[in-house]
């Protein structure tokens, strides 16, 4: 009998040693999650500045006298993983280095209740990511859209003087899915798909 217990008492030890890693594994997911993101440039995880405002980009705008003298086309790209209907209001600007511009994306929640949702954003060519400055975004932080509500949602950036001469055309690409659904999205720093008016 007592060898019979000793046997119960490993298999339930074991148990608990496994329970309570795979409670660990599942808590550190969202730190390596950002740890990853940070590395890598994929959907970079919104942190504080010095003053306390949510920004993408450590890189804060050095100059900000515009440069007349070359455009830049902003490309605008959505996805919608859930019940959305989601889009930019227009999909290019062209813009000066070293000026405020902005951008209005509209979303609509399709279903008869609320939704909490949020927005990740990605960029093509991965490499004008750091010259890439939002100074206002919805998509620093989660959204609620009662049922059947339609958002206009501001983005106020700049692209900072410094972008190099040979990138001529950025593309912002938004994906916007539902929270509390299945997985957040994996990002690509690569839009798949343009969206069109």
């Amino acid at each position: 009998m007592s060898a019979i217990a000793s046997v119960n008492r490993q298999i339930l030890l074991k148990l608990l040693i496994a329970s309570v890693m795979m409670f660990g594994f599942g808590y550190a997911l969202v730190p390596m999650y950002k740890a990853l993101c940070e590395v890598t440039g994929i959907n970079v995880v919104t942190s504080k500045n010095d003053y306390g405002i949510r920004a993408y980009s450590a890189n804060k705008v050095g100059n900000t006298q515009v440069d007349y003298s070359r455009k830049v086309t902003i490309e605008f790209d959505s996805n919608s993983r859930g019940p959305f209907t989601f889009r930019p209001v227009k999909n290019f600007l062209e813009v000066h280095p070293g000026e405020m511009a902005e951008i209005v994306y509209e979303v609509t929640n399709n279903l008869n209740r609320p939704v909490d949702a949020q927005a990740i954003p990605s960029y093509a060519p991965k490499s004008a990511m750091e010259f890439f400055t939002k100074l206002e975004c919805f998509c620093f932080q989660q959204q609620t859209l009662a049922a059947h509500e339609m958002k206009k949602m501001p983005v106020l950036f700049v692209i900072d003087a410094g972008l190099p001469a040979d990138v001529k055309t950025i593309t912002l690409s938004y994906t916007f899915f539902e929270l509390g659904v299945g997985q957040q999205p994996a990002g690509s720093t690569t839009p798949k798909s343009k969206t069109t008016s």
